[in-house]
């Protein structure tokens, strides 16, 4: 089957009722995004931080799949899909998608602070001070902050660089390292771009833009695809 690899971000995710923050001039729920989704924001107010993903935690677990991760989940009966994601939250895992990379961590996890590699899946449930690792150090969110290396973007490097098959949908392609997976994708491939404000995307061979939100452009793609492929 040929690899079909889908860049999903926050406008995917916005569609099930999740909040994204550059909608809102880079406040997230009020809140100034450094403020909680970065280590200074972390070493200044590590309680205000704990509230803010323990109140992410719940409406995350609260929002369901929308068609957009459907279509996606669907196209696994005729290409081998991987699924390349910026989003915390683990819809397109409940929607079916039985590979995805999260690039950004993931809600439903914490970790310790004195070992990365100590990390502890909560679900739902909320965490905060003095909750501890099996190393007695404090336990912080699972998630890449502003200024963190992001330790899965090799991994989502060489994915892209086996595509047949790209798509970018629901992100402004503005976070790096992110937004450089586009250029490792091969150059024979097709990439499709799906999103209402339309991000720049440089002129390559191949380029399809949809500018659609998540939920339309996929299944135009998903039904193009179909008919081209199969």
């Amino acid at each position: 089957m040929l690899k079909l690899v889908v860049l999903s971000g926050a406008g995917v995710s916005a569609e099930s009722g999740i909040a994204t923050f550059r909608d809102a001039g880079g406040l997230w729920e009020g809140h100034d995004v450094m403020a909680v989704a970065s280590p200074e924001g972390w070493y200044n107010n590590p309680e205000l931080v704990l509230d803010f993903y323990n109140q992410r935690r719940k409406a995350a677990a609260g929002a369901q799949p929308n068609i957009a991760h459907k279509v996606l989940a669907e196209l696994e009966d005729d290409f081998e899909v991987t699924v390349i994601t910026q989003n915390v939250d683990d819809l397109h895992e409940r929607a079916g998608s039985t590979n995805v990379v999260h690039l950004h961590g993931r809600l439903s996890e914490v970790r310790s602070t004195a070992d990365d590699n100590l990390i502890y899946d909560v679900g739902d449930q909320p965490i905060g001070l003095g909750d501890k690792c099996d190393k007695g150090s404090q336990l912080r969110p699972n998630i890449v902050w502003f200024g963190e290396m992001v330790p899965m973007i090799e991994v989502a490097s060489k994915i892209s660089e086996r595509a047949d098959i790209f798509i970018v949908v629901g992100t402004s392609l503005a976070v790096y390292p992110a937004a450089s997976l586009i250029d490792y994708v091969p150059y024979r491939s097709p990439v499709y771009v799906v999103d209402p404000n339309m991000p720049y995307v440089r002129d390559r061979h191949n380029l399809k833009l949809v500018q659609e939100k998540a939920t339309v452009g996929l299944l135009q793609i998903a039904q193009e695809l179909r008919a081209t492929y199969h």
